[in-house]
């Protein structure tokens, strides 16, 4: 099969592309590194990988044109600046229309999307999440663009899947509290921790379902991906701990949720347990422990996360 992957270089984009490439598929990436790493992707037989945005229309097109994929998972997004309204717009829903309208001009068979679980707002009406939920994004530029481009895709004529994410975690992740954890105790710098719980998936298991949907399961339309559980972000900060070998009383500083921070997000997978056969297998602390290898091992120069640090 041939499957094209924009942001394949990125975290979730680079490890279903060693997948599709370990199966035997042939890969086309695209990426313009703003937030991937070029050690993500190794060069090698059957995968292609091209530096640029997906906000280039000519780009996009002649790729297509090109490689003619059977798939696409469009996994590109601009999150790295909360402020910077103008890239996201660019990225996660100009360059989301320029993916649709390659994608219809070359027949491609499915195109699958990744949505953020914050398209439901930062105050769910309901936990856990279901599918029935409003779609109310208000408060993020991120979760706007991103439910903008969902909605396009909606649009459009082609055989589409959307996964509404959890928070996705494993190595090469650079963005929310786990990398955080790590950068900071790395540094000797204090860490702090709210009374909240949140819904972990680690990246191969999210691979996991993702590989079926290329291969065929699954209707069109949204569903979500998540472990069904959620965890205190306090029990997130212990088995980093852990895993990095600190002694188990490291110092962290308790405080209270913000008035614009919901207790708990859980978003509820049983539709998608249902139709793809599927659930998770990677407990937390196991996946902690191999994140946190990845990040000893290849380093951890940035991350990006909605915490606010002091």
């Amino acid at each position: 099969m041939r499957v094209l992957i924009t942001g394949g270089a990125g975290f979730i984009g680079s490890h279903l592309a060693d997948r599709l490439l370990h199966e035997g598929h042939e890969v086309l990436v695209i990426d313009n590194y703003n937030t991937g790493r070029r050690d993500n992707l190794s060069p090698q037989d059957r995968v292609e990988i091209v530096e640029g945005t997906i906000a280039d229309e000519k780009l996009v097109s002649g790729l297509f044109g090109r490689f003619k994929p059977d798939v696409v998972v469009h996994a590109a997004a601009a999150y790295k600046d909360p402020a910077d309204w103008e890239e996201d717009a660019r990225t996660n829903v100009t360059g989301t229309i320029n993916c649709v309208r390659a994608a219809e001009a070359t027949n491609v068979n499915r195109f699958i999307y990744f949505q953020t679980a914050l398209c439901y707002g930062l105050k769910p009406l309901e936990q856990p999440i279901t599918l029935n939920h409003p779609i109310r994004p208000e408060g993020s530029s991120y979760a706007y663009s991103k439910t903008a481009g969902e909605q396009y895709i909606a649009m459009s004529d082609l055989d589409w899947i959307s996964f509404r994410l959890a928070n996705a975690y494993g190595p090469r992740n650079v963005s929310g509290p786990l990398p955080t954890f790590f950068h900071r105790l790395g540094q000797s710098k204090g860490c702090f921790v709210t009374n909240t719980r949140r819904d972990f998936i680690y990246v191969q298991d999210l691979v996991d379902i993702v590989m079926k949907a290329i291969d065929g399961r699954g209707r069109k339309g949204p569903y979500h991906i998540s472990s069904g559980s959620d965890y205190p972000i306090a029990e997130l900060f212990a088995a980093t701990v852990k895993a990095m070998g600190l002694p188990e009383d490291t110092p962290v500083d308790h405080r209270e949720r913000g008035v614009d921070d919901v207790e708990t997000i859980l978003i509820d997978p049983t539709e998608t347990n249902k139709d793809f056969d599927w659930e998770t297998t990677t407990p937390l602390v196991n996946g902690v422990d191999k994140a946190i290898a990845y990040y000893e091992k290849f380093g951890l120069e940035e991350t990006y996360t909605h915490l606010k640090i002091d």
